[in-house]
C-alpha cells in the first residue's frame, strides 16, 4: 500500500458510498429510474460493487481492474442522474442547478479515476 493519499481518498469514497446503499437503501430505490427492474437488487448490487471496486483500488494487482469497473459504474449511474433531473419525485426536492452540476461531476470523477492508470 505505497500509493498516494488520494487514491485511497477514492477508494474510502467508494466505499462508504456502497455501505451506505446497504444502510440507507430507500434514498437509493427512489432514485431509480423506473424502466429498470428489481430496484431494491439492483441498489444492493451497486453497493457491493462500489465496495469491491473500491477495496479493489487500493491494491496494485486489481487496481487497472478497479478504474475500468468504476468509470463503466460512474456512466451507468448518468442514468440515474438524467433521471432525477427529469422526475420531480426523484429529483428528491434537490435544487436543479445541483442536479445539473452533478453530470459534470460525474466525468470529473472518471477522469480521477482515469489518471491512476
Amino acid at each position: 500500500m505505497n500509493s498516494p493519499w488520494h487514491l485511497y481518498l477514492m477508494a474510502g469514497m467508494y466505499i462508504f458510498a456502497g455501505i451506505m446503499h446497504f444502510i440507507k437503501p430507500n434514498i437509493y430505490m427512489r432514485i431509480m429510474p423506473r424502466y429498470l427492474p428489481s430496484h431494491k437488487m439492483l441498489v444492493y448490487i451497486s453497493g457491493l460493487a462500489e465496495i469491491i471496486l473500491g477495496l479493489a483500488l487500493c491494491f496494485s494487482g486489481t487496481r487497472a481492474f478497479a478504474i475500468y469497473g468504476i468509470i463503466a459504474m460512474l456512466i451507468l449511474f448518468l442514468l440515474v442522474h438524467f433521471y432525477m433531473l427529469s422526475n420531480k419525485k426523484a429529483s428528491a426536492g434537490i435544487p436543479m442547478w445541483i442536479l445539473v452540476l452533478r453530470i459534470p461531476l460525474q466525468f470529473g470523477l472518471m477522469y480521477w479515476a482515469f489518471c491512476y492508470l
